[in-house]
């Protein structure tokens, strides 16, 4: 699974692989430095958007999930530095959260940095950390005129202390907007959430408030992360891999999987469409038998 961040685009020429190793602090003043070059990649895709006008509402998820994967290999197959890749997935994560405000989806989950992403170089991380700080500053003002709502899911230790002040910040401002919400998982892991449930579940007991025999699965929910967030319908993953990598393993017990070939820099306002039509057109059992 590939680490996507959601900062403004902006070129990172092939020189990146040397000037990355700078300070963090410098990092803003070298991408200003650079905003000026021309840049090889388009930032819309032209491709007819999948019609979902004779699709029932309620037959549409409400809440996607989705594992961005594929940045590093995109990149690889242009020829680029693995920074390039995660440049252009920045306007796809653009494009599809703008999609989804304007679809009306109730809840769009973003697989931003796994838990397994701290082994990628210091660099590469310092790198992503930047853009999400600039994402939060920057884009603030489309955060708020679409009406989304921003979450963050994940354990915060490690997340730089300016980071999250900046994420805190736009969780804030974004708080009593009524559209979309937009959930970024950060630092996150479907095992170690259920770690910190359970931790959580262990300290009401210690406390007196909880007894074993009372913990169900509605309590288990009540300590996840975000519990007040319903669970994924579907979950979407590019570059045709077909695991789920730690993602939201108890929230995704009955979600419906697609998956695309397509790396994520590739991934249109078009394909979420597709995906939404393909998942209204299946027949969602739950182990029981189709209703006549």
């Amino acid at each position: 699974m590939n680490a996507v961040w959601l900062g403004r685009s902006r070129r990172v020429p092939e020189l990146a692989k040397v000037r990355l190793l700078m300070p963090s602090s410098k990092m803003s003043d070298f991408l200003d430095s650079t905003a000026g070059e021309s840049d090889i990649f388009p930032e819309e895709h032209q491709e007819t958007p999948w019609d979902l006008s004779e699709v029932p509402r309620e037959k549409w998820p409400r809440h996607i999930a989705i594992i961005m994967d594929g940045n590093g290999r995109w990149a690889e197959r242009q020829g680029l530095p693995r920074i390039e890749g995660h440049r252009r997935g920045v306007s796809s994560v653009r494009r599809v959260t703008e999609e989804a405000a304007r679809l009306d989806l109730e809840c769009l989950t973003l697989y931003c940095l796994s838990h397994e992403n701290w082994k990628r170089p210091p660099h590469e991380l310092d790198f992503l950390m930047h853009l999400l700080e600039q994402y939060m500053i920057e884009e603030r003002g489309t955060i708020m005129e679409n009406g989304l709502r921003v979450h963050m899911i994940g354990r915060r230790e490690g997340i730089p202390p300016g980071v999250l002040a900046e994420v805190d910040k736009t969780i804030q401002m974004s708080a009593a907007n009524q559209g979309t919400r937009l959930c970024l998982a950060v630092n996150y892991g479907g095992r170690q959430e259920l770690v910190d449930a359970c931790r959580r579940i262990g300290e009401d007991i210690k406390a007196g408030t909880l007894r074993p025999e009372d913990i169900t699965e509605d309590v288990i929910h009540g300590h996840l992360y975000a519990p007040h967030l319903a669970d994924p319908d579907l979950l979407l993953r590019t570059a045709g891999e077909q695991r789920v990598s730690n993602f939201l393993l108890w929230q995704i017990s009955y979600a419906e999987i697609w998956v695309t070939e397509k790396c994520w820099p590739e991934f249109s306002e078009a394909d979420l469409r597709h995906a939404i039509q393909d998942f209204a057109g299946r027949k969602r059992r739950y182990g029981g038998l189709p209703t006549a």
